[in-house]
């Protein structure tokens, strides 16, 4: 008993003692964090400057440090690819002690990944790994597998960065939002952010390899505020599909060489950094820094199981002379888990982007969108039970259900639980939303950029066309009046009233929609229209009655006015697949009144100087897959993977409500808009037309001519409307953007981020003798050009993307010989603007 109870009068001298101990420890831990992206950055070098020991940080990017008593010393920590952070353990920091355990996150800036002298080595161990990451790329890429599907998780949020308080608050238009403000955060790092916006999406995602089928269906999406079904569709996965293993990846509108592309030794240079064992995996850290500046590339690590040579974690960052617009700093964060004994899989990828107009420093924007993936299932006789269910080779499925879908479904089928900050974006939100002040302020915002405004039940705009003037109506003013989806989405009604103070004539436009379905599209337009005919074809020309073409007109050119009343009836259908057909019916009467020939020459031989025309027309069109962003009666094309053909034809019929012309017209084109990285984007257009009868002009082949100096993509821009004259025709129109070019090469211009282009464009065409006679009599003042099997040219180069917003194009007419006298017609300097990445 004696023995016993002096074994336990020990045993607690030793607890009493290890207590003691342990409350005089001083434990200094914490998580070392990539400042912009907010990742954990592992195995990161810390080092005692006067000590001289240190460790490294865990995979976790954590660490924690014990000491007996707080040493006066500076942690270095080191990583590649950033600037190095000096931790001072002074009485400041040992102040924020807490139980003697001092918690920290260390924030790391981004900085230069090779240092002034390179040393050249007989083995370039980088090159070497690569090489053998490249080799298992078949066997690595999650696109290898016959079939696979996984559960997807989409969070993307917006916030205002740079934002001082005390300055906005006090604006007489952020009054009323003061509220919005308290939500303003500091990062560790002390810049301000303002989380204003936050979207989720939860889908079921299939994929086949052969043939390639893809299907998405939603279980879930969120996004307050954006009640709009094309733009849920695109929080999926189904557009937002980056592989780190592709030889490209995209970024906006731009495609970026990839570290691991086949032939990525041409455009980086490859380190090998440091080998660690996780979970028992041996993993190899690798590094790469572009070779040349300006290139479309990234710089950026990453951790390869030195096994399968798979990539278990790659993070890129965009290099600071990459040529992108409004985009300051870009992360992509990419992570892979292995889902059996040899399989490595997505699980989790990160986009963060920081944007702004004028600089990093000034008021910007921040992006971040998170993706994880779950529940993945690989080579499964289910996914290709699902995918049988498509009646197109990729279908997306979002059921009003989904739109609807409920805070209980989001607290239990989230990835991961949102943050009091993200929870505290919704509530503002809903409280936005429901202000007055706030959609006052809403369509402010809209009127002013795109130019309409809803009042109620009703559209008033476009407000650029509300004056103009010209020198047959001299000022000219035009009000419209629409109804809108809150009137009825079934029925679109539509009128504007013109009116010319110079000729004292009322001009008029009345027209109308019936929907019939929404997807896919189906509906019914009828229209009544008196005034000129002002050549616009397409939505980004400028029409002559825009404010804005008074300044822009070609010297010494006058504008035709032909003077048209036309009625007309439409019926459009179209399939999911991107087919689509449109049968029209027209009755036109037309009226010369300035600078072209008078309808008097046509006279008949019943005296009847009238030009009028009934006419039955088909269009059919297709685009493969073509993506559109929709509104309830418009939509907006986002283009096509495939080339896009589309054919016309028209009947004119003779007697049939007077009309007074017997003839056919067929024309065709097929046009493309594709991506040829490196070396940037090509668009063409191949068309071909001819028409059979006996017509006046304006029923004719025109060729489409530019009367002002802001450049048509769709023109002959160093030819005038009504110049050319044709009754078969054939041509072509190409575009090729070499994004920097030759500009990478001058430092200035690098800087300035100019892009560099050419252009060409072709026509052939020729009229016959019937027709020559019949629109040129003898005597006639006014002669029609034919090009009579002659080839028209007219080559261009510029430069795009001034001040990220501007483009001047510089044009040449080469054919046909002998050129025209006018300089005008031989050489040409034209502006454009546009906003894009």
């Amino acid at each position: 008993m004696k023995k016993f109870f002096l074994s336990i009068a020990g045993l607690c001298c030793c607890l009493f003692l290890f207590q003691a101990t342990q409350g005089q420890t001083k434990i200094l831990r914490g998580i070392i964090k990539d400042v912009h992206s907010d990742e954990r950055i592992p195995f990161a070098s810390m080092q005692f400057q006067v000590a001289g020991t240190g460790k490294l940080s865990d995979s976790a990017g954590t660490f924690t440090f014990h000491f007996d008593q707080w040493p006066t010393d500076t942690i270095k920590i080191t990583y590649v690819g950033y600037q190095d952070f000096f931790l001072a353990i002074d009485s400041n920091l040992v102040k924020r002690a807490k139980n003697n355990i001092i918690d920290i996150s260390i924030l790391l800036e981004r900085g230069k990944f090779t240092d002034e002298v390179v040393v050249r080595k007989t083995i370039d161990r980088g090159l070497l790994m690569w090489k053998r990451i490249v080799k298992r790329k078949p066997r690595n890429d999650r696109y290898r597998f016959e079939n696979f599907s996984y559960e997807l998780y989409n969070k993307l949020e917006l916030d205002i960065k740079n934002i001082k308080k005390e300055k906005w608050q006090n604006l007489p238009f952020i009054k009323k939002f003061n509220f919005v403000l308290n939500n303003i955060d500091t990062t560790e790092e002390g810049n301000t952010f303002l989380p204003v916006y936050l979207t989720e999406a939860i889908s079921d995602y299939y994929y086949q390899k052969s043939p390639r089928k893809r299907r998405e269906v939603f279980q879930g999406t969120k996004t307050m505020g954006v009640n709009n079904e094309s733009v849920s569709r695109f929080l999926g996965g189904m557009d937002q599909n980056i592989n780190f293993y592709s030889n490209f990846i995209p970024v906006f509108d731009k495609l970026f060489v990839s570290p691991l592309s086949d032939n990525g030794d041409s455009y980086y240079r490859y380190k090998v950094l440091d080998t660690q064992v996780v979970n028992g995996r041996r993993l190899i850290h690798m590094s790469f820094t572009p070779k040349r500046p300006g290139e479309n590339t990234f710089e950026g690590d990453c951790w390869a199981h030195d096994t399968t040579w798979a990539i278990q974690k790659m993070n890129l960052r965009l290099a600071k002379d990459a040529n992108i617009n409004f985009v300051d700093r870009l992360s992509l964060i990419q992570e892979f888990s292995l889902i059996n004994d040899t399989t490595w899989f997505l699980t989790r990828d990160k986009f963060v982007v920081d944007m702004s107009l004028t600089g990093e420093k000034t008021l910007s924007a921040i992006g971040r969108k998170t993706t994880t993936y779950k529940d993945i299932v690989v080579n499964n006789p289910s996914v290709i039970a699902e995918l049988s269910k498509n009646k197109l080779l990729e279908e997306t499925i979002l059921s009003p259900e989904a739109q609807r879908a409920t805070d209980s479904f989001w607290v239990n089928s989230r990835h991961e639980e949102l943050t009091k900050t993200e929870k505290t974006i919704y509530q503002t939100i809903d409280t936005l939303l429901k202000m007055p002040a706030f959609k006052r302020a809403t369509r402010t915002i809209n009127f002013i950029t795109t130019g309409y405004m809803n009042i109620g039940n009703y559209e008033i705009g476009p407000w650029f066309n509300w004056a103009t003037a010209n020198q047959q109506e001299g000022f000219r003013t035009r009000f419209d009046l629409a109804t809108n989806k809150y009137f009825s989405k079934k029925f679109l009604f539509h009128g504007y009233l013109a009116y010319g103070f110079k000729d004292q004539e009322f001009k008029y436009q009345l027209d109308g929609m019936w929907l019939l379905n929404k997807n896919p599209r189906t509906y019914i337009t009828a229209s009544h229209k008196h005034d000129f005919d002002r050549g616009q074809q397409y939505y980004d020309e400028i029409s002559q009655d825009n404010i804005f073409a008074l300044a822009i007109r070609k010297n010494g050119v006058p504008i035709k006015f032909l003077m048209v009343d036309e009625t007309k009836v439409e019926l459009f259908g179209s399939t999911k697949s991107g087919f689509s057909v449109t049968l029209g019916g027209a009755h036109k009467n037309y009226d010369p009144v300035a600078n072209i020939p008078y309808k008097s020459i046509f006279v008949d031989d019943k005296g009847d100087s009238s030009i009028r025309t009934t006419e039955a027309s088909i269009r059919i069109r297709y685009a493969f897959l073509e993506k559109f962003l929709e509104s309830t009666f418009n939509r907006y094309s986002l283009g096509s993977d495939y080339p896009i053909v589309d054919i016309r034809y028209t009947r004119g019929l003779n007697g049939v409500l007077n009309g007074k012309y017997d003839y056919h017209k067929l024309s065709a084109s097929v046009s493309d808009y594709s991506k040829i990285p490196p070396l940037g984007t090509i668009y063409y257009n191949v068309f071909a037309g001819r028409t059979w009868g006996k017509l006046p002009y304006m029923l004719l082949d025109v060729a489409p001519g530019n009367e002002i100096y802001y450049y048509n993509k769709y023109a002959f821009n160093l030819m005038n409307r009504y110049e050319y004259l044709h009754d078969r025709y054939a041509g072509i129109n190409i575009e090729h953007n070499f994004g920097n070019g030759l500009f990478r090469f001058i430092p200035l211009t690098r800087k300035l981020k100019f892009r560099q282009f050419w252009t060409a464009k072709a026509l052939i065409g020729s009229l016959s003798d019937e027709n020559k006679a019949y629109n040129m009599p003898a005597g006639s003042d006014y002669k029609f050009e034919s090009l009579d099997g002659k080839t028209y040219i007219e080559v261009g180069t510029g430069v795009d993307n001034i001040f990220k917003l501007f483009r001047v194009d510089f044009i040449w007419r080469l054919a046909p010989r002998p050129l025209p006298v006018e300089q005008v017609k031989r050489f040409g300097v034209f502006f454009s603007f546009r906003l894009a990445f």
